[in-house]
């Protein structure tokens, strides 16, 4: 009887140690981004088509600030070298008052240059997308509670190729969902260039449609050893 209660506690303090580890490694910000996709239940909706070349306050309660070499606005059409316009596709601009059909951004956008664009929210925030344009591998986006980093993701988070695919199969609506909540969110580039549109923020995480999602590695092996210590608790009972 006392040998039985020492492999429940024992097995119960694995568990309980593997669940407090896995919290502590788990993701602050899930992301998921689609071509074509466009956010689900956010609150508010921002493009940038009126927006000064020199920065300043949206309709949306965001105020932009460029820093950098050639960040800033940018239209069609393209100048190569330095910026290509987002692609619209799959009616993803509607909600945010663009409805042309499929082809590059026809309104006004951000572009970082060999810079940064940071976005200084007038309140907190758990939920961003944004219409990323043309993903590299060098593009980063960046999230902060004040001055206090909190997560960031770069283009290969986005796309496994992040080539710069100026074309449909390059531009992605991106959906990040944090569990922390942030109020400065920048987006930044070492190469020629980093173009988004069409903010959508929300003061909580909404439902996003993750595809193929599985628990991380830390969390798998944490798992596994709680049910290697059940299944030996219980083979030892039985025999």
């Amino acid at each position: 009887m006392i040998n039985r209660a020492i492999r429940f506690y024992a097995v119960g303090g694995v568990l309980a140690f593997g669940a407090a580890l896995a919290s502590s490694v788990s993701m602050a910000a899930v992301i998921n981004a689609s071509v074509g996709g466009a956010p689900d239940s956010a609150i508010f909706y921002v493009n940038f088509d009126h927006l000064a070349a020199t920065g300043g306050a949206t309709t949306g309660g965001i105020t932009v600030t460029f820093s950098g070499t050639g960040a800033g606005t940018a239209s069609l059409p393209d100048i190569p070298g330095q910026y290509a316009a987002p692609f619209i596709s799959g009616n993803n601009g509607t909600l945010f008052g663009n409805s042309q059909a499929d082809g590059p951004d026809k309104t006004q956008y951000l572009t970082t240059g060999i810079g940064q664009v940071t976005l200084q929210l007038n309140a907190y925030h758990q939920y961003f997308g944004l219409l990323w344009g043309s993903v590299d591998d060098y593009n980063t986006l960046s999230f902060y509670d004040g001055d206090k980093f909190l997560f960031n993701f770069t283009g290969l988070d986005v796309s496994s190729l992040a080539n710069g695919n100026q074309g449909v199969g390059g531009t992605f609506y991106v959906n990040i969902n944090s569990s922390d909540a942030f109020n400065r969110v920048v987006a930044s580039s070492t190469g020629y260039a980093f173009e988004f549109d069409n903010v959508a923020l929300a003061n909580e995480p909404i439902s996003l449609p993750i595809r193929g999602e599985v628990p991380e590695p830390g969390t798998l092996t944490l798992l596994g050893l709680g049910l290697f210590a059940g299944i030996t608790a219980r083979r030892r009972r039985t025999g």
